[in-house]
């Protein structure tokens, strides 16, 4: 387990090196003058030319990269060009609002999926089996701005239910919560892609596990079917679960970007969004850093829990 460890760590180090490397060369590389896009159309060659010094723009790209790298090792991911402020700070008041986010969504995910998997797998093949299987990849298939659009139009325009959009005036974590019923639609947008996931895996594990013999000889005991689904089936459903959720973790961010610009959510997915419309590249340039470590830990920590609750997994040096 000791070696496994080092070698992911070593592989999720190289994995942040070189989402570092394209995003930088593939933002700088996009077609267009970031001083015109911040300053506007009208800016003078003058003032073009001041922006480019001021921010290093006007330099070969592996010296913009070189300096890119010394500022991260530093703890500097620059300045905002649109905001004026520094890219670290402006993350760090978003984050804990998609912490929120994320984390509720995740959960109502679990709550709906996991229960959903094991009632498929004890109806397989069953109409409340295809009917529920159906429906969750409907909605998954289904484009996440559609069905805020839908949900947006239904329950906000039609029956006033919840409201269509954050107050721009939530500028914490308390205040999400002092406008929760804002935070109704975005959660469920966010969640309804995850419990597709979610059921299935927890379905076909489920399944695999009613087909073991001990399954057979609990039943031949005169065990409830309920306790057999609860103790013994639903215990060894739920080791994908952790994989999954460490999988899933950049489809719910990209995600989050979506919900967050359709319902107005102060959070890292709606400044990405609107740093990528400005041509803000040390914003875009710190979410995509911060986005990506968060996955490769998030993958990192589903393979060590999946190792340390399966005692029959065990990792080889090969």
């Amino acid at each position: 387990m000791t070696w496994y460890l080092i070698r992911r760590a070593g592989q999720s180090i190289a994995v942040l090196i070189g989402v570092m490397i394209l995003t930088f060369l593939l933002l700088h590389l996009e077609p267009g003058s970031v001083a015109r896009s911040v300053l506007g159309l009208k800016a003078t060659p003058a003032r073009v030319a001041i922006f480019d010094s001021l921010y290093g723009l006007n330099k070969p790209l592996y010296q913009q990269f070189d300096i890119y790298i010394k500022q991260i090792f530093q703890g500097n991911l620059g300045v905002s060009y649109q905001l004026q402020q520094p890219v670290s700070s402006l993350i760090a008041q978003r984050l804990p609002r998609d912490a929120i986010l994320l984390g509720l969504s995740t959960l109502l995910a679990l709550v709906i999926g996991v229960p959903t998997g094991i009632y498929q797998a004890a109806r397989h093949n069953r109409l409340a089996d295809d009917l529920l299987a159906g429906t969750w990849f409907t909605l998954y298939s289904a484009p996440d701005f559609m069905e805020a659009l839908l949900l947006i139009a239904l329950l906000c325009v039609q029956f006033h239910v919840f409201p269509p959009a954050f107050p721009g005036s939530v500028n914490s974590v308390g205040g999400l919560f002092a406008d929760w019923p804002a935070l109704v639609l975005p959660v469920t947008v966010l969640s309804v892609n995850s419990v597709a996931g979610f059921s299935q895996y927890v379905r076909s594990t489920a399944l695999q596990t009613l087909a073991e013999d001990y399954i057979r000889v609990v039943r031949a005991k005169g065990l409830p079917e309920r306790l057999v689904l609860t103790r013994h089936v639903l215990r060894n459903s739920l080791l994908p679960v952790i994989t999954i959720l460490g999988l899933s973790l950049p489809d719910i961010v990209a995600g989050a970007v979506i919900a967050e610009s359709v319902f107005n959510f102060p959070g890292m997915g709606l400044l990405f969004w609107q740093s990528a419309l400005a041509h803000d590249f040390p914003v875009m340039l710190g979410g995509t850093l911060v986005i990506g470590a968060a996955t490769v830990l998030g993958n990192l920590a589903a393979d060590v829990a999946y190792g340390v609750l399966d005692p029959r997994i065990r990792y080889a040096g090969a």
